[in-house]
């Protein structure tokens, strides 16, 4: 399984929407808050391209998006593609 990391804060429906998709299927993932934390907040925005919303979602370092991109790449059958190793 591929490298997860999403950035969230606690009180964002969709971070626990995106949470709860990778939970389902069984993956593991490294959650940041950047609501408690200004320098990660930079680093989002930095890998995301100037993307401000949470969630920002990346696998093995590459940015897919919030989590409307998430669910739609599991709603087109290819996010499992994208996290098997």
């Amino acid at each position: 399984m591929k490298k997860v990391e999403i950035y969230t804060t606690p009180l964002c429906g969709y971070c626990h929407a995106a949470k709860r998709l990778l939970k389902n299927k069984g993956v593991g993932f490294e959650e940041t808050n950047v609501m408690i934390n200004a320098s990660k907040r930079n680093e989002m925005l930095a890998r995301s391209g100037g993307r401000t919303l949470v969630p920002q979602i990346f696998i093995d370092g590459k940015h897919i998006g919030g989590f409307d991109d998430l669910n739609a790449l599991e709603y087109d059958d290819r996010l499992d593609a994208m996290l098997a190793a």
